[in-house]
């Protein structure tokens, strides 16, 4: 049976999205002002170049840019997770080598997509990704985007038989999956929930935390829920769940980080450029989620970055 403190990433971590400028390049200034605010509103770790940030179309040598940026931008301050997996085990190897190289604190390796293996196919790219690092790695389960479900037993399997496979990034929907394996997993294996709005739902079963979209806007209050479910306040932590509920949900009206991105030039973060083939959000949608911001009390400026 797993436990559920967080000794090495924390409870909140934040999947940060990946700021452009006008040209749509790296905007390196925007990505340190975003990890000041993530400090700042309870993040403990801090993914660089996940599906948030948009991995697909960010090149290897701009992930290796952006990961010193904000390795140096967060200090020491919050742990760095770098996102590694690709569809090709010999990729995901390269450069989870290359994030270790450059001062990493973990991994988030996604099943591989498209391709979609076997179990026994999951179980050697995963297992040959571990043996090509030191770092410990979240192993990242998502058959909506994938295409493929990593089995329980196979997800049992991977944290037996590799000490660095750390924890799982659950965003599968079933809180019965991941409660199978909180419960046959060994203790020193962790669980994510990868859905913000499952994430009280996941620390009934042995959760430790989230792996966050919405904390980009309400990490503060994502981090006090988390602290008062786990001082047994759980009335006052429904009570913010279900406060918070409908700008999880409302984060996702379209395809991520489209939502996100747009909610972060409206505070003044980084603007809300997206690489194709992601695109803005129409203006009905924009106000929508604007309003959903006020009504969740973000302090919503009065003109768009």
């Amino acid at each position: 049976m797993i436990k559920s403190d967080a000794p090495l990433f924390g409870r909140v971590v934040t999947a940060m999205v990946t700021p452009f400028d006008d040209a749509v390049k790296l905007d390196l200034k925007a990505a340190q002002r975003l990890v000041r605010h993530l400090l700042s509103t309870g993040t403990t770790s801090i993914l660089v170049a996940g599906t948030t940030g948009e991995s697909p179309t960010v090149e290897g040598a701009e992930k290796s840019e952006l990961l010193k940026c904000v390795l140096d931008a967060a200090g020491g301050k919050a742990k760095v997770i770098m996102g590694t997996g690709s569809n090709s085990t010999a990729k995901s190897i390269k450069a989870s080598q290359e994030a270790e190289r450059l001062g990493a604190d973990g991994l988030l390796v996604v099943a591989p997509y498209y391709n979609k293996p076997s179990q026994q196919g999951l179980l050697r790219h995963f297992g040959e990704i571990a043996k090509s690092t030191s770092l410990p790695i979240i192993v990242y389960n998502i058959p909506g985007r994938t295409g493929i479900n990593i089995s329980v037993e196979t997800t049992l399997t991977l944290a037996a038989q590799h000490k660095n496979i750390h924890a799982l990034k659950d965003s599968t929907g079933s809180v019965e999956q991941a409660a199978e394996i909180a419960g046959r997993a060994p203790e020193n294996f962790r669980i994510y929930s990868g859905d913000d709005y499952l994430t009280l739902p996941f620390l009934s079963i042995g959760g430790c935390g989230i792996i966050s979209v919405a904390s980009h806007v309400v990490g503060t209050q994502i981090a006090n829920m988390i602290d008062l479910f786990f001082a047994g306040k759980l009335d006052e932590a429904r009570f913010l769940h279900y406060t918070y509920l409908p700008l999880f949900k409302g984060l996702f009206a379209a395809p991520n980080p489209v939502c996100v991105k747009y909610a972060m030039s409206v505070l003044g973060i980084c603007q809300e450029h997206l690489r194709l083939p992601l695109v803005a959000l129409e203006q009905e949608q924009k106000d929508a989620l604007t309003k959903l911001l006020r009504q969740s009390g973000v302090a919503v400026k009065s003109t768009v970055f």
